[in-house]
């Protein structure tokens, strides 16, 4: 199976400006645009600060934050956007807790009033609600800004940007989810979130959910056994009672979505799985033994399933790594996830 074409993006630092914004404060993005050696934080990272030096999100892992919430502040009160650059020395790195230093490039952008006149001026509130929304509805974006003219595109997809970066290096960025440069332009790839769909409320759910939740998945449990699927058990969890050939399609898996199946009831996994195979989901998996899946397959196959849809099955699910408890499992099955989302399905 292919690589899935829209991977990871957690932060909320658009939604926090936006959110700011609209409480009438005054505020900055900072962006990280390019790094060099073993910078702190990969180009994207973002912070948002306000005119009294309030700050959320990260551009270094605490090294540089100070000077550029300074920085910000000077933006905001003369409207204009720059590109700062700092070297983080290998002491300051080692006090954050990292191994050695590097080098960044930072890009602030003050938001502009609508009716802004000037060649360097920042997004508008228009600008930002605008991007807030796409990825609301889980719709990926392109932030493009020039970093000499301070032209500014917002794209939707993988297409050309008139006087920018043509639609391959937009698609290659999407693909890898990699902010950064191309030529004079900055690219911040906004992607939608990851899922992970879990079907059963078993004790292996119980350390997978929130393991996802730690890497960056939105998580959705469904079991229409209520004593199982109960929120004393699954505290803080979205779930579903609906039988899964229901819950499923209603969330319409996407390349973002990962679907495991740990039930070993055949009653409550093989819907679940006809409901998988038929969505974009990048990975979908299977808790039981081989013995076990062997008779799964059969199953399917009988049920019609073609041979080539069964071979997008990973099971037994996880990694091979000697699992043995609940939590050990779920650490196999994350990190085959997370292989298959960053270097492509082996199946």
């Amino acid at each position: 199976m292919a690589q899935p074409d829209l991977p990871l993006n957690t932060d909320h630092t658009p939604e926090t400006a936006l959110a700011w914004a609209r409480e009438g404060r005054r505020v900055a993005l900072a962006s990280v645009v390019e790094t060099w050696g073993s910078a702190p934080r990969q180009a994207g990272a973002q912070l948002v600060i306000d005119a009294d030096g309030s700050f959320e999100g990260s551009v270094s892992g605490g090294c540089v934050e100070a000077a550029v919430v300074l920085e910000a502040q000077d933006a905001i009160q003369d409207g204009r956007c720059r590109v700062l650059e700092y070297g983080i020395t290998d002491d300051q790195a080692f006090a954050v807790g990292l191994a050695c230093g590097g080098t960044i490039r930072v890009l602030v952008e003050p938001l502009s009033p609508e009716d802004a006149q000037g060649v360097n001026q920042g997004p508008t509130l228009s600008d930002l609600t605008t991007l807030v929304a796409a990825r609301r509805d889980r719709r990926a974006a392109v932030w493009a800004v020039h970093l000499s003219t301070w032209q500014r595109r917002l794209s939707f997809g993988q297409e050309d940007l008139p006087g920018g970066p043509d639609a391959a290096a937009i698609t290659s960025r999407l693909a890898s989810d990699r902010s950064g440069c191309e030529g004079d332009w900055f690219l911040a790839i906004h992607n939608p979130p990851l899922r992970l769909i879990v079907v059963g409320a078993v004790h292996i759910a119980q350390a997978l959910i929130p393991m996802g939740q730690l890497a960056g998945y939105d998580c959705q449990l469904i079991d229409p056994r209520t004593a199982f699927a109960s929120p004393a058990r699954f505290p803080g969890t979205a779930i579903s009672h609906d039988w899964p050939d229901q819950a499923i399609p209603s969330l319409t898996p996407d390349a973002r979505t990962v679907i495991v199946t740990l039930t070993h009831d055949p009653k409550i996994d093989d819907p679940a799985i006809l409901a998988g195979l038929a969505s974009r989901a990048f990975y979908l998996g299977c808790l039981g033994s081989t013995r076990t899946h062997a008779k799964r397959m059969a199953r399917l196959g009988a049920a019609g399933v073609a041979a080539d849809q069964l071979q997008r099955l990973h099971a037994p699910v996880g990694l091979d790594i000697g699992a043995r408890n609940p939590a050990e499992i779920a650490v196999a099955i994350l990190a085959e996830i997370t292989q298959c989302l960053r270097r492509g399905s082996p199946a």
